[in-house]
């Protein structure tokens, strides 16, 4: 919840009200959340908290953020230029059936990443609490980080099976 209220702000912030050293000090806290978030769920855990699922999900969000943060970030800075900035949106690249079936697996293996990194942290709890009877609450979340990941896989598989048509070049004789 933090980080999107950090992201907007700084935003508004940035564009709609112009106030850009504001605004990039709320960005730059942004990364910070999430080590807040960590410390908090650690120190909890190791000051004797029964683990519950809330500890679970923190250490799934937090692998998800540390791979796709940056790029959200920079997805919702563009975004708000276009809208209060003023700057015209690019044109789509054309790109070809290789390079929408590359995209798709660079897609699917950041979502491993992140999944890495979720299952390290969760284990990681699991090892701080020390016991697996103590630490189901935490295991909990495996499951859907498990689905999605294996769900997931089918979009990059049914890109490379079928890739669509590479668009034809522009005929200038016409």
């Amino acid at each position: 919840m933090l980080f999107w209220l950090f992201l907007v702000g700084g935003l508004a912030a940035r564009y709609a009200v112009g106030w850009r050293t504001l605004g990039g000090l709320l960005l730059l806290c942004v990364p910070l959340i999430d080590v807040v978030l960590l410390g908090a769920t650690v120190l909890s855990i190791k000051d004797g908290a029964e683990p519950t699922v809330w500890h679970g999900l923190s250490a799934a969000y937090l692998g998800v953020t540390v791979v796709y943060g940056h790029r959200t970030v920079r997805w919702a800075d563009a975004k708000f230029n276009r809208r209060f900035g003023g700057v015209a949106a690019p044109p789509p690249p054309e790109r070809t059936s290789r390079e929408v079936v590359s995209d798709a697996w660079k897609s699917w293996l950041r979502f491993l990443l992140a999944y890495a990194i979720s299952v390290g942290m969760i284990f990681g709890l699991v090892a701080l609490v020390g016991t697996l009877d103590r630490s189901a609450p935490l295991l909990v979340w495996l499951n859907p980080l498990t689905k999605v990941l294996v769900y997931s896989l089918i979009w990059p598989i049914a890109t490379t099976i079928w890739p669509g048509k590479t668009p034809e070049p522009a005929n200038e004789n016409r």
